[in-house]
């Protein structure tokens, strides 16, 4: 199980298990943001705990930050799917880096194509100095 918090540690977020990758997105806001998502299904294996703040970003999703240190937390899918599971996604940049050390990381191209792109091979350590 993996947990990160906020600055602050006013919100914080478990995720089950170690993810095998983590996605870099470079769309306007998660650029912006600069974080690590980690994927996953609101009450079935991530659970949020403390006040976070919406920021609504169209029809589909909302990211969360803490109200108190401004720490983006999670994005949480405003619909559920048609299973009912509510998708969300974490940023691991909130927990420590040696547990997540050796995770992949996955880049996306949420600004122009909206699709996955070439590996570079790279992991969280090769980014984190």
């Amino acid at each position: 199980m993996l947990e990160g918090t906020c600055h602050c540690g006013s919100a914080r977020w478990q995720l089950d298990e170690v993810p095998e990758s983590a996605t870099a997105c470079n769309c306007t806001a998660c650029r912006r943001y600069g974080v690590l998502w980690a994927y996953g299904y609101e009450g079935e294996n991530i659970r949020v705990e403390g006040e976070t703040t919406p920021y609504v970003r169209g029809a589909a999703l909302s990211f969360n930050f803490c109200p108190r240190c401004g720490g983006v937390t999670h994005w949480r899918s405003l619909q559920p799917d048609a299973q009912g599971g509510r998708r969300m996604a974490v940023n691991l940049r909130m927990t420590e880096p040696g547990p997540i050390a050796q995770v992949r990381i996955d880049h996306f191209d949420g600004l122009d194509r909206w699709e996955d792109l070439p590996s570079d091979g790279k992991c969280i350590k090769d980014v984190w100095f």
